[in-house]
């Protein structure tokens, strides 16, 4: 498989997504106090001093293009990097309030919103800071500020004044901003502690493999020499047989069973050194399937099976490897040990994906396990360590795929494996 990628300063870590939000709500804002503006002028006939409120104005619109500009660089967002940047937010809503009423603009409340970012988001010590310019500037506002007479006098209906409607709107708008932010700022808590979560599962899962690997590279060692001892014993026992054919049959099935552990105890000597581990091969999957069964039944001569390929256009093709091989026939194992009998294999896929399906007449899976199943050693079988789950899981998880265990509602249980296709798209 392909190593990991050195992860980047991350566009995507929680300060610099809030940074992406801080501007939306920048430009949702600042574009909003335009409209406001120009109403007020055209419509209501405010006298403002254009020039400055409109150069406040475009001030702040550069400054989120810089912003955006910024985001898009390789280089994590800190703290007070956005400390800062809220900073310039309370600047320039005092400029904007200054020339636009003070403290009697019915916005003026406007600055609870960067606020309340800065106390989601920052340290306690930062949070304290953008208060502490909030209260700061709308003291000054109190005192300095240039004056609108129709904010304080005006009436758009016999019952509402002009203050009043734009208290309203200032709430409508400050409401709709923090829920936005803090629901999405919630939200991305939420995936980051799931994120988390499964990377520590997986973590406890790959020591729990390592482990097992380790113990099983010294007991391939140790087993060499029994198994030549078993071949030597069933060569002489053949000749020693005589004439009987039903004893016969059974020392030669020994020894295939021998050969085959043999076998395949060379093979994980050979694969588990790393000098000769290439990039895994290509393989048509029902060619695949079909060489991984027969490997099987020489294994466990006493199923019955039968093995189902979807009639579909075109001949899917998967990344597989020996281990690939090893997960999938640990789970025809499983499934043979629950019932020999009537063993149905289904291969199946769609435009992204190869499917298999093993489904066997046993017993179930009791729902008290099911979800732990591969997770860590826990087995359906009395004499079973689960240990073939865990490094079944492991593997094909590897490979990007995964492993899903159900109770089919005629009995038994239907294990579906997923793999993506190495030729995505040619369904």
């Amino acid at each position: 498989m392909q190593a990991a990628q050195a992860a980047l300063p991350l566009p995507l870590s929680t300060p610099n997504r809030n940074l992406v939000r801080l501007t939306i709500v920048r430009g949702i804002t600042w574009t909003g106090f335009l409209g406001a503006i120009i109403f007020g002028i055209e419509v209501l006939g405010f006298q403002l001093r254009v020039l400055p409120i409109i150069s406040v104005i475009v001030a702040m619109g550069l400054m989120n293009v810089a912003t955006w500009w910024r985001l898009g660089r390789p280089r994590a967002v800190t703290d007070t990097e956005y400390l800062l940047h809220l900073m310039v937010d309370v600047t320039g809503l005092t400029l904007l309030f200054y020339f636009t009423g003070g403290s009697t603009n019915p916005f003026i409340s406007y600055y609870l919103v960067p606020v309340t970012i800065a106390a989601a988001t920052l340290p306690w010590i930062y949070a304290w800071i953008i208060a502490s310019g909030a209260m700061a500037g709308y003291t000054f506002l109190m005192l300095f500020f240039d004056q609108v007479p129709q904010l304080s006098n005006g009436v758009i209906a016999s019952n509402i004044s002009l203050h009043v409607l734009g208290m309203w709107i200032n709430f409508g708008l400050s409401a709709g901003l923090v829920t936005f932010f803090i629901f999405k700022m919630a939200h991305a808590l939420r995936r980051r502690e799931k994120t988390l979560s499964r990377t520590r599962e997986a973590a406890l899962r790959n020591e729990q493999v390592l482990a097992v690997a380790t113990q099983a590279a010294g007991t391939a060692h140790e087993l060499g020499s029994p198994l030549s001892t078993m071949a030597v014993l069933l060569k002489e026992m053949r000749q020693d047989a005589g004439d009987r054919p039903q004893l016969i049959e059974d020392i030669d099935l020994l020894r295939t069973q021998v050969d085959t552990c043999k076998t395949r105890l060379q093979q994980l000597v050979a694969n588990a050194d790393r000098r000769r581990l290439g990039e895994p091969e290509s393989r048509v999957a029902e060619e695949w399937l079909s060489s991984v069964v027969q490997r099987w039944l020489v294994v466990r001569p006493d199923v019955s099976h039968k093995l189902e390929i979807a009639e579909r256009r075109g001949k899917p093709e998967l990344a597989v490897d020996a281990t690939l091989e090893q997960a999938l026939m640990n789970l025809l194992n499983n499934a043979a040990d629950a019932n020999p009998e009537n063993i149905v294999i289904s291969l199946n896929w769609d435009a992204n994906e190869v499917i298999f399906d093993i489904r066997d007449h046993g017993p179930g899976v009791s729902l008290s396990i099911a979800d732990q199943l591969g997770e860590t050693f826990i087995s359906t079988k009395s004499k079973g360590m689960g240990i073939g789950l865990v490094l079944t899981h492991a593997t094909i998880n590897r490979f990007g795929g995964n492993v899903s265990l159900y109770n089919h509602e005629e009995g038994g249980t239907l294990t579906e494996v997923k793999l993506p296709r190495r030729d995505t798209g040619q369904a």
